[in-house]
């Protein structure tokens, strides 16, 4: 098998939830050894987390899961036991990277600072993904997607102007692991150049907020504050999501410029509107904007979204189908055809398909495996790669040390 890019470097996966998991899964699937440490006394929260296979609730059947711990390895540790957390110290020693997304100094209250890690391990990476950051007025606060998108700004972007915001739920838990990815890579650069390890402080909260630039430099040069605009925008008109033939069928629709909207209106079998007073120039449809998407609609409702889609992109009009879970699945010919979903077998799930990576290399292909079971590979972390004696792995087993 050819090498993978990323053999030969060793994780120690601390990580729970979405965000951490999320990140050390893009270094599994390119061929770093990771070592999920976590626990049948508190399993990874995804463990738990619906929906199930089947709808029957399990430890190894959570999709969300399987999705995100991809050819991991899980041992499974008490780390409320002093003997647990030394066999985490031992995992670190073996270690390039720890990884870690708990609310900030909860490391530091099980022992597992970076400077006790550093003593154990000099050269070693560690990264914490917490909600808020290691320092500041909030360091412990307890936070989940939905309460940092909030805090960073971008719940109040989204939603209609006579309504309350909309919930984007988990947003930071799709947008911080890749900073985090970015970060440990880099980490690991410097160490290869300089020998000497560090730690990154990532805020989760911090990450998100960069997503809010445009608004942020609105307010800074035009001290104007955002408003919901629900699926309208200020730069383009038409811009919406219109209803299509069949039920609950969408496609989102874009005009931007002048030359678009002429090849617009021609699409819809309606070259004339162009010139209509009404919508003749963009600050006319924007005036009209409500009247203008009716009729929009009355076009679209009579049509297939692949078939808007398709007539839409051909002039060069930005236009796409608002896609459901089985569209993506079972009928996106482009995802099809990039092989993006891959069928995987799982011992108690059986075959699920998970997505490989959003991105291709020319020079490696990722090795995409199931999730690990909880504690499926206790000895062989503790034989292999720590050295124990069948005895004494027997004896950590009896004192619930290893779960």
């Amino acid at each position: 098998m050819t090498k993978q890019i990323l053999e030969g470097v060793k994780i120690a996966d601390f990580t729970w939830a979405l965000v951490g998991p999320i990140t050390t899964n893009m270094f599994s699937i390119f061929g770093a050894e990771v070592i999920k440490i976590e626990g049948r006394s508190r399993p990874d929260s995804r463990r738990i987390a619906a929906p199930f296979k089947d709808n029957v609730p399990g430890l190894n059947r959570s999709a969300n899961f399987n999705t995100y711990s991809l050819g991991k390895k899980s041992i499974a540790l008490n780390l409320a036991n002093n003997k647990g957390i030394e066999i985490a110290k031992r995992i670190v020693k073996w270690a390039d990277v720890v990884v870690e997304n708990f609310a900030g100094t909860a490391m530091e209250r099980m022992g597992l600072s970076y400077p006790i890690l550093k003593e154990i391990k000099p050269d070693i990476i560690m990264l914490s993904s917490s909600p808020t950051g290691q320092t500041g007025k909030y360091p412990s606060v307890r936070a989940i997607g939905s309460h940092l998108t909030a805090l960073s700004g971008l719940q109040d972007t989204a939603g209609w102007p006579d309504l309350e915001p909309t919930g984007l739920d988990s947003y930071t838990d799709f947008i911080s692991p890749y900073f985090n990815a970015t970060a440990i890579l880099a980490a690991l650069d410097y160490r290869r150049r300089t020998g000497k390890g560090q730690y990154l402080d990532l805020s989760q909260y911090e990450d998100c907020i960069h997503f809010m630039a445009p608004m942020i430099l609105d307010f800074t040069v035009n001290h104007r504050v955002n408003s919901r605009l629900g699926n309208k925008t200020n730069n383009a008109v038409p811009h919406n999501a219109y209803r299509c033939l069949g039920d609950d069928r969408w496609c989102t629709i874009a005009v931007f410029s002048e030359n678009e909207w002429s090849s617009f209106c021609d699409v819809i079998g309606n070259p004339s509107l162009s010139n209509d007073p009404r919508f003749s120039t963009f600050n006319n449809r924007k005036e009209n904007e409500d009247e203008l998407d009716k009729i929009v609609e009355n076009w679209t409702i009579l049509r297939s979204t692949e078939e808007i889609m398709q007539s839409m992109q051909e002039r060069g009009i930005a236009a796409g189908v608002v896609e459901s879970a089985e569209d993506l699945v079972e009928k996106d010919p482009q995802i099809k055809h990039r092989g993006f979903f891959l069928p995987i077998e799982h011992p108690e799930t059986g075959v699920y398909r998970a997505p490989r990576s959003a991105y291709i290399l020319s020079k490696a292909t990722p090795d995409v495996r199931r999730a690990p079971l909880l504690g499926e590979h206790n000895e062989y972390v503790l034989k292999n790669i720590l050295s124990f004696s069948d005895e004494e792995i027997g004896e950590l087993l009896v004192e619930g040390v290893v779960e």
